[in-house]
């Protein structure tokens, strides 16, 4: 994506704009850090303000934050299969799901992949992982499948693009829909 700004001299700035890596809003949460208390304030939509020290700056339509959380969810390599650990940190997942403050919402689960292998392949097995977390939701929890939709993302929004490797790069991203 470029941006054009033109001047008085009537040149014209172009900047560039990476669409990837994507640099992610919030932190990756891992094992003890992934709490029904964090994921439900994480996942609840909130109004979306703009604030510096001394301005307040308003946009002209009120928009409101979506929830987002992007959780540490282990695989094996090339698997599709969670993990015990993984299985213990999405049964908080289902419970903060379950809570009032989310009882009326849709989520989005977004599986991704890190770099290795190919581009199709890793969009394929950030499918399978993402469905795998629904499955998972589903029928342990009774979570209706209805409120979750799986996406694999692919290798496209990398959370440590300095390690293409690093496990952050496997994650499950679990986003509320609007």
């Amino acid at each position: 994506m470029k941006m054009r700004f033109p001047t008085r001299s009537g040149v014209v700035l172009t900047i560039a704009a990476m669409l990837a890596p994507v640099a992610l809003a919030q932190p990756v949460l891992r094992g003890s850090e992934i709490t029904e208390d964090r994921l439900i304030d994480a996942l609840t939509p909130g109004p979306d303000e703009v604030r510096t020290r001394s301005i307040r700056v308003e946009r002209e339509a009120p928009t409101a934050k979506k929830g987002a959380a992007s959780l540490l969810i282990t695989f094996e390599t090339n698997s599709a299969r969670l993990s015990s650990a993984a299985e213990r940190s999405l049964d908080v997942v289902a419970r903060a799901l379950q809570a009032d403050r989310l009882a009326a919402f849709n989520f989005s689960v977004e599986g991704h992949a890190d770099p290795r292998g190919g581009a199709d392949y890793n969009l394929r097995l950030s499918q399978a992982r993402a469905e795998s977390v629904v499955d998972y939701l589903a029928g342990r929890h009774g979570i209706p499948r209805d409120r979750l939709r799986p996406i694999g993302k692919g290798q496209t929004e990398l959370a440590n693009p300095g390690r293409p490797t690093a496990p952050e790069n496997r994650r499950v991203t679990i986003k509320t829909l609007q």
